[in-house]
Parts: structure tokens; C-alpha cells; sequence
């Protein structure tokens, strides 16, 4: 069995131990099989917006694309933002088969070796997706930024778009930050080099005036799996980069337009939320470590200062820092939040209005958040009772945690395989987890986290410790180390 095959094979039990479905069931293929082309026009009015200089900016691989981006210059440095979202209720009706099984799921699953799509490929791939040079039906989210990246206005409402410009993050963040020329697939678009960068200066302008309202930004968690052919050779951390930071910032600005357009319709949303640091108390210990003072109350705009510093005077501990407030900030969950009521807010993107709606084809609150807004485009009724939200909020955050479990026990199989034969090795580590249920430690080169097995006591998150590695389970996803 290759790495490839071996990897896969751990992710579907670890997906079934879960309560996660790896397969699609016989009606939802049958019902995909049965679909011949992408979906139309229906009753809701849509504006033909096809001419436009839409691109999407991705993963080098993803053919999954549920969003793209242009921008029009307006008068006094304001930009117009257009944010056009796959529409993918158009062929995924409410309670349809294809509908039952994505909301078992609730999300797509990414692991190293394998991607296990919440839809079957033949929409989330093509029909649904808002492919290359294609034309579609979207929801577009339109914004209109101030010079200062203050919002002007914004709208939202149905149109048929078309890609111009299927592009990768690596290649236009690499060009964004004075690297290799313009992809090819951009520069073959008359105007698509100036496009992106607009929408770059919009995107920080955005970026800025969050960090300002106390947005914490964190240095990427992300590592890439590097295969040769079906061999696994690498696990390396990931790299900054500018177009992924472009596309952050343009979909908080567009979610955060669809919660306030869902409320001023008196409409309840899905927000997604992330409360009050559930360990403040170690946080400002951690602070206070490196002679930083936090305030006793948790707040944001103090973090993201605290942050912003450390970043400046010790670029290289921030990636363990950055991980380490993380894990302490406390995992997000899905929340019903009825029209008129006072949002629960992000603490870590420091928005009051955020809802998940522009990943349709991966997620399913963005679908039923699709719904949501056409109802409410179409003025037809609420396609959900608040019970039902209610009930669905709590299952999409009870997947989307199972979907992460299994994320990252694949992903520790995946370095398992690398570093059995350094069983016996000794690092320097810090440790990311502390609880009755066990410790947790990161190592950062290579990139190993894993399970204290002795020697954890009087350690909490924060702490540097040196370990060394005693065992790995492959199959199992389990990395044990033990204090030196």
C-alpha cells in the first residue's frame, strides 16, 4: 500500500469513528448523475455581469471554486468590490437527496492525501462551481470601500458572472510582493494585472482598519504535504502570503454584509462566533512573561497590540506564540442570531456582523445562508423555523469539530510516517495543550505535535520543555513524546 493509499484508508475509518460519511449514498448520486447542466436563471431577477473581470484566486488545485472577486475604480480613491459566491442552492434543493447527505457532513474534509467533498465532484467541480471561463448564476456581495477602507454602502443581489482568470495564491502572491511575472492565466486578460492589484490595496485597506477595531492577526498554522507521486517525502510548515491574505480579507467584508442584509429584512443568520477567550487568565500570563501587561478583562484591541509587538521585536517565537494564543482563545461554534437582536460577534476577526456564506459548495452554513438570502432577494418566506437553525447551528459545529479531529489525526499519520525513524531523538518543544484529558506538545522543525507521555506535570500551554520521541502509531495518528 503506498503513503497515498495508506493515508486515505486512516482518514475513512477516522471519518466513520467520527459519525462523518466518506462515501455519497446511491439517491445522491443518482440525483447528480441526472443533472446535465449548470443551473439557470429562475424567478429572482439577475443582472448580467459577465463581461466583467472576474478572476479567482485559489489553491494551485482547487477546482471547487466558490468565489470570485473584481473591483471598479470610483471617484476620490473609493473602490466598488463585487464578491460573486457560487450559487449552489440552484441545483441542491432543501431536503433533496444530494441536500440530505451535505448536511450529514456538514463541510468538506481535507486531508494529506485525499479530499473528501461535502458535494459530489460533478457539482462542486464543474456545475456548481464557478469554473473557468464558465458561465454561472452567483449571489454577489457588493461593497464599496472608502480610501481609508471604511464601507461606503453595499447591496447584494443575483447575476450571471463568468471566470476570466482561473489563478493559484503561490503565483499571485509571489507577483503581488515583486516576484515572477504575472500568471499567465492573468496576463492573457487585458486589465486582470491592475485588477488584482486593486483589489490588493483594497484587501489591506480592509485588513487595516480591523487590526485598528483589535482583529488579532497570527502567524499561518498551515503546512504543506509534498508527495512524489504517491510517496510522501516532506511535511514543511507553510509561508505568508499576500493573495491568501487578499481573499481573508474580502470575504469577512462580504460576510459581514450578509448578516447585516439578512437583518435589515428581518431575517435571522447563522453567525459564526468566536467568544471571550475561554483562558484570558493564561494569556496575560503569558504576557506578562515577556514583560507585556493585558488588561484583567478579555479585549481584543489589547491583544492584537500585544501581538503586533511581539511580532516586531521577535519574529521568530511569533509562530510558536501565535499557536499558542490560539489554543487558548478557544474553539468557534455556529450560533442562531434573530433579526434585531444583538449579534455575539468574532473576538478574533474583531467584527460585530459574521456569518459564513461564501463557501457554498464546501460548507453547508453557507448553503443554508445561501437560501437565506435568495428567500429574502425573491421575498418568499423564511425556509427555516428558528428551531430548526437552531438545531442546525449545533450540528454544523459538532461536524466542522469532527472534520478537524480527522484533519489533523491524518495529518499527524502523515508525519508519523516521516519520523518513525527518528523515534529517540530529542527537540525542543513547546507545549499547546494542558488538561485532565492529557498534554500536548509542538515541535517546530520539522513540524511534529504530539502527546506528553511523562513528565507533563506542573506544565501549561505556553511553557518550552525539551522532549524526546518515544513512539509513533501510524495508523492510529498517535505521536508520543516524553520530557528529557
Amino acid at each position: 500500500m503506498t503513503h497515498r493509499e495508506r493515508l486515505r484508508h486512516i482518514a475513512v475509518l477516522a471519518m466513520r469513528a467520527r459519525g462523518l460519511d466518506p462515501e455519497f449514498p446511491p439517491d445522491a448520486l443518482a440525483a447528480v448523475a441526472a443533472l446535465n447542466t449548470a443551473p439557470r436563471a429562475t424567478e429572482e431577477p439577475v443582472r448580467d455581469l459577465r463581461s466583467l473581470l472576474w478572476c479567482s484566486i485559489d489553491n494551485d488545485d482547487s477546482r471547487d471554486l466558490d468565489q470570485l472577486s473584481v473591483a471598479e475604480e470610483l471617484a476620490d480613491g473609493v473602490v466598488k468590490i463585487l464578491v460573486s459566491i457560487a450559487d449552489v442552492d440552484a441545483l441542491v434543493a432543501k431536503g433533496s437527496a444530494i441536500d440530505r447527505h451535505a448536511a450529514v457532513n456538514t463541510t468538506s474534509v481535507y486531508t494529506p492525501a485525499a479530499i473528501f467533498p461535502m458535494l459530489p465532484e460533478r457539482l462542486s467541480t464543474d456545475l456548481t462551481s464557478l469554473a473557468d471561463q464558465q458561465e454561472r448564476l452567483s449571489i454577489v456581495i457588493e461593497c464599496v470601500i472608502a480610501a481609508d477602507g471604511r464601507l461606503r454602502s453595499s447591496d447584494v443581489y443575483g447575476a450571471l458572472v463568468r471566470n476570466q482568470a482561473k489563478l493559484a495564491y503561490d503565483a499571485v502572491g509571489a507577483w503581488l510582493t515583486g516576484g515572477p511575472p504575472l500568471p499567465d492565466a492573468a496576463a492573457r486578460v487585458r486589465g486582470m494585472d491592475q485588477q488584482l492589484r486593486i483589489q490588493d490595496r483594497v484587501a489591506q485597506a480592509l485588513g487595516k482598519v480591523r487590526h485598528e477595531h483589535g482583529a488579532l492577526e497570527f502567524a499561518s498554522s498551515d503546512v504543506e504535504h509534498v508527495f512524489d507521486g504517491d510517496t510522501l517525502q516532506e511535511v514543511r510548515p507553510g509561508l505568508p502570503n499576500r493573495a491568501k491574505s487578499l481573499i481573508e480579507n474580502l470575504m469577512i467584508a462580504a460576510n459581514g454584509v450578509v448578516a447585516r442584509f439578512l437583518d435589515a429584512r428581518g431575517f435571522p443568520s447563522l453567525r459564526r462566533v468566536v467568544r471571550s477567550p475561554e483562558r484570558w487568565d493564561r494569556i496575560r500570563a503569558l504576557a506578562a512573561l515577556t514583560g507585556d501587561t493585558l488588561p484583567a478583562t478579555a479585549d481584543s484591541g489589547a491583544l492584537a497590540a500585544f501581538l503586533a509587538h511581539r511580532k516586531e521585536v521577535a519574529p521568530d517565537a511569533f509562530g510558536d506564540l501565535s499557536h499558542t494564543v490560539i489554543r487558548l482563545l478557544g474553539p468557534g461554534e455556529y450560533v442562531v442570531d434573530p433579526p434585531g437582536a444583538e449579534p455575539p460577534g468574532h473576538f478574533g476577526l474583531a467584527v460585530r456582523d459574521y456569518t459564513h456564506s461564501t463557501a457554498p459548495n464546501r460548507r453547508y452554513p453557507d448553503l443554508i445562508t445561501q437560501r437565506l438570502i435568495k428567500a429574502a432577494l425573491a421575498k418568499h418566506p423564511l425556509p427555516y423555523a428558528i428551531g430548526e437553525l437552531e438545531q442546525l447551528a449545533t450540528h454544523c459545529t459538532q461536524q466542522e469539530d469532527n472534520a478537524n479531529r480527522v484533519e489533523r489525526q491524518v495529518r499527524k499519520s502523515a508525519v508519523a510516517m516521516l519520523v518513525e525513524s527518528r523515534v529517540g531523538q530529542a527537540f525542543d518543544a513547546l507545549v499547546t495543550g494542558a488538561s485532565p484529558q492529557g498534554t500536548y506538545v509542538r515541535v517546530a522543525t520539522p513540524p511534529i505535535e504530539g502527546r506528553l507521555m511523562r513528565g507533563e506535570h506542573g506544565l501549561d500551554v505556553g511553557d518550552r520543555v525539551r522532549v524526546r520521541l518515544a513512539s509513533v502509531d501510524v495508523d492510529r495518528g498517535y505521536i508520543d513524546f516524553v520530557r528529557t
